[in-house]
């Protein structure tokens, strides 16, 4: 077994992973909904400029023109015509609701008829997906002629410009995580294969038990963590050998990305608190070098 790889690390990667992956096909989704309504939206324009017509022929007006479609907000249109006009407000429902059908984006959406001064709402009405929800007052009513303006304020779907901007400045903090992520789920250095079929180690009165993180002095069971297990583990490989700290520092720290050495002395000492229980074995300083695991016979 390879005593110094993160078991769980490939999970975490692959966790990791579909999550970014989720997350790129979230804005993949959103940009290409918006590019198809792109087109919608213009489809919709033709659309309105259709209602105009339809409402002149219905006043009697085959002539005089439906001015160019205004938008006056991000969801919100107005039709404006060449000349005064006289309406059927349940013929300007059946219309709308008629022609809107074919749009696409068009599910609910409030109208209003507005005098051309803009000072009053002369009829109003709100459309939606359900019908049961549907606000229709005065039908029947006839209008009298004059200058009026149709307002239609749609019910905004999609992607807007401002969720589109969160998004992409969410890109660089997401690959910043996943770097720190990946950093810390990094495998470690893998051992030889003799080291790795190797599990128990006789040290003095010591067995030391790498597979299970475990000493066994004296019969009691002392538990170590991963990083004084891999320490230990180059100490019983080499028992009384100087190992040089540089070493050690490389070996067990060099995959962190960090190499702080005041680490080492703080895995040294706690390494010799657990090994006190035998006099016999002890990790000394060869000054300017490094480390010896020293066994006494």
């Amino acid at each position: 077994m390879d005593l110094s790889r993160n078991l769980l690390s490939g999970k975490h990667k692959y966790l990791f992973g579909l999550i970014l992956l989720s997350f790129i096909s979230v804005i993949c989704a959103a940009f290409r909904i918006t590019g198809s309504n792109d087109f919608d939206i213009a489809r919709r324009e033709v659309l309105l400029r259709r209602i105009g017509h339809e409402l002149l022929l219905q006043s009697g007006d085959s002539t005089s023109r439906v001015l160019p479609v205004e938008k006056i907000a991000g969801n919100e249109y107005q039709i404006r015509f060449e000349k005064h006009l006289t309406f059927q407000t349940d013929s300007l429902v059946n219309t709308t609701k008629r022609l809107l059908a074919k749009d696409p984006l068009a599910s609910d959406y409030v109208v209003n008829v507005l005098n051309c001064d803009g000072t009053d709402v002369v009829y109003g009405y709100a459309i939606s997906k359900n019908k049961k929800d549907d606000i229709i007052a005065c039908k029947r009513r006839a209008q009298p002629r004059a200058c009026y303006r149709i307002n239609i304020k749609f019910k905004p779907t999609g992607v807007n410009a401002t969720t589109k901007g969160y998004i992409l400045g969410g890109l660089p903090f997401l690959a910043f995580i996943g770097f720190i992520f990946f950093r810390s789920v990094k495998p470690r250095r893998v051992l030889p294969n003799d080291v790795q079929n190797t599990n128990m180690f006789t040290l003095g009165s010591v067995l030391f038990d790498a597979k299970n993180r475990k000493l066994t002095i004296h019969g009691k069971t002392i538990d170590l963590t991963g990083t004084e297990t891999r320490l230990l583990l180059i100490f019983a490989m080499s028992p009384n050998e100087t190992i040089e700290r540089s070493r050690l520092q490389k070996e067990i720290w060099e995959d962190e990305g960090v190499i702080v050495g005041r680490s080492l002395d703080m895995f040294i000492s706690k390494l010799r608190k657990k090994l006190e229980l035998d006099p016999n074995i002890n990790i000394v300083v060869i000054r300017s070098k490094g480390y010896k695991l020293e066994i006494s016979v």
